[in-house]
């Protein structure tokens, strides 16, 4: 009503006005901020000796309370704790009589009223004074359950005369935000979709993810203890506060200052972004304290720190606290009540078992989340190494290959797929095959540089043998070309002492010389 600005009146008949101002106070609903006109406190607590004396008559308040209404133009009135005034009549007929009367002021007035009274602690049951049901328009029933030493409060319509209401029981959380019922979720989808990435302050990491993940969507990092999902986590704290943004991180399992320390040890530091606000830091316990009470809480702090990111580590927490099925139902609220706002989300879970098959979470918000992605452990020759994987992330080509996550000092990196006879190496052994890999490459290259200088000094020794024997076919040439030339001048001086003879045998006028005859002795 004071959202409305509507004036009224509250009638209490079990504490005085100044008490339930005060125990309002822890709700910050601004009641001690209120004038007498907007809200006008009546205390209606009657003593024994009046209602014992016969003197009691609520026909004198009730025309006060007209007054009251006509003075400050009320639109609603309260009857607080009427069942206090019931008892002690101790007159069942002077107490049906009383209720009555008020209700034909009710409709005389035209006020919206409401009215309580505590019922038996059997919700199933009839209350002490059920006839008054029959003269409301709307009842609601208000309950506890406890349930694994864990307390939570319910509500549940009973009736609401010309409407139709859910009759299931409801969770009901009073908070400083007001109270908060965790009715069945809405059937719309919000239509928020950007196509901005952000980093989640991983390059190695982002590669894999094609750059990062879309603002606005919600991101899964499952996994068993100790497989690095807080520094995950402590990562996308860092990068959000880089670029500047309001991020808000709560924390389930270990203390604020012990997460700072921690993530220093591998280079994350977010003191400076705490001590600057830009960064909000909670740390809280989920013992004893039922899923709807820390989801309106985490509501809370949304609402007032309006943050851009959002980091909850683990949000698995919310199993240990009450039933499963009621934690997975919050879980399943949280995750669209963030997305729908537009922040960027970042949860951590606990994976169920160490099963490098089942990477399935406690709360199943697997199936809601935008991206997931898994670390667990692989051990080798007693070695425990933690391997990343991305399980899905919708609308990104995104790699399916399993990763070795490394922490150190300087940071966090992704070693590549490293595979030797289909397995996947990592740690010691894969430094080992490594070792063996470039040992046998050495003595490749060895085996290769003795082959090549072998090689070498055989091609010298052809070709020197090439040479001499080009040396020899060119010597043999040579004498070939003397030998021809030798045989030419022959063949030419032959070929003119030829011509001298027939020059000579041949007379000047042509005939032919006679030579004169030898004798030969007898």
């Amino acid at each position: 009503m004071r959202h409305h600005q509507v004036s009224g009146i509250f009638v209490a008949f079990e504490e005085k006005a100044s008490q339930i101002i005060a125990n309002s106070a822890g709700f910050d609903w601004g009641l001690d901020t209120l004038s007498e006109k907007q809200i006008y406190f009546l205390d209606a607590r009657l003593s024994r000796e009046v209602v014992k004396s016969g003197d009691f008559d609520l026909a004198g308040m009730l025309a006060m309370l007209a007054a009251k209404k006509k003075e400050i133009g009320a639109q609603w009135i309260v009857f607080d704790g009427i069942d206090v005034l019931l008892t002690r009549l101790q007159n069942p007929a002077a107490e049906v009589d009383e209720i009555y009367r008020i209700r034909d002021w009710l409709d005389d007035s035209g006020l919206t009223a409401i009215v309580t009274t505590k019922s038996e602690d059997r919700p199933h049951e009839s209350v002490q004074y059920g006839f008054m049901q029959f003269m409301a328009d709307c009842v609601v029933r208000l309950g506890r359950r406890q349930e694994d030493r864990v307390a939570s409060q319910l509500v549940q319509m009973v009736k609401y005369r010309g409407s139709g209401f859910a009759a299931a029981e409801f969770p009901v959380t009073f908070g400083p935000s007001g109270i908060e019922v965790a009715a069945g979720e809405s059937t719309a989808v919000s239509d928020r979709a950007s196509n901005q990435r952000i980093s989640l302050g991983f390059s190695d990491l982002d590669s894999l993810l094609g750059g990062g993940v879309y603002r606005g969507s919600s991101t899964l990092i499952s996994g068993l203890p100790g497989t690095a999902k807080t520094t995950l986590a402590g990562k996308f704290l860092e990068a959000a506060c880089a670029r500047g943004e309001r991020t808000l991180f709560v924390s389930y399992d270990e203390g604020v200052r012990q997460i700072v320390r921690n993530l220093a040890s591998v280079g994350i530091r977010l003191k400076k972004h705490v001590d600057s606000g830009l960064l909000q830091m909670v740390s809280t316990r989920t013992d004893a304290i039922s899923p709807e009470e820390l989801f309106s809480r985490l509501k809370s702090l949304i609402n007032d720190q309006r943050p851009s990111c959002v980091v909850i580590d683990p949000l698995s927490a919310l199993a240990r606290s009450g039933s499963s099925l009621a934690a997975r139902l919050v879980a399943s609220r949280l995750v669209h009540m963030v997305k729908d706002a537009g922040i960027s989300l970042l949860v951590t879970a606990l994976s169920e078992a160490d099963d490098p098959v089942a990477e399935s979470t406690t709360l199943q918000i697997s199936t809601i989340a935008d991206t997931w992605i898994h670390l667990s452990y692989l051990v080798l020759s007693g070695e425990r190494n933690r391997a990343l994987t991305i399980v899905k992330s919708r609308g990104t080509a995104h790699s399916n290959q399993v990763r070795e996550l490394v922490l150190s000092k300087s940071g966090l990196s992704l070693t590549d797929v490293y595979a030797a006879g289909g397995e996947v190496l990592m740690g010691t052994r894969r430094w080992e095959k490594e070792a063996d890999v470039a040992d046998a490459r050495s003595r490749q290259l060895v085996e290769a540089e003795i082959k090549r200088r072998a090689l070498n000094h055989a091609m010298a020794r052809t070709e020197a043998e090439i040479k001499v024997l080009q040396l020899d076919l060119e010597q043999q040439r040579a004498e070939l070309k003397v030998t021809s030339s030798e045989a030419l001048m022959l063949d030419s001086a032959s070929q003119s002492r030829e011509a001298d003879l027939r020059t000579k045998r041949e007379s000047p006028s042509g005939a032919p010389s006679k030579r004169p005859r030898r004798k030969i002795p007898r």
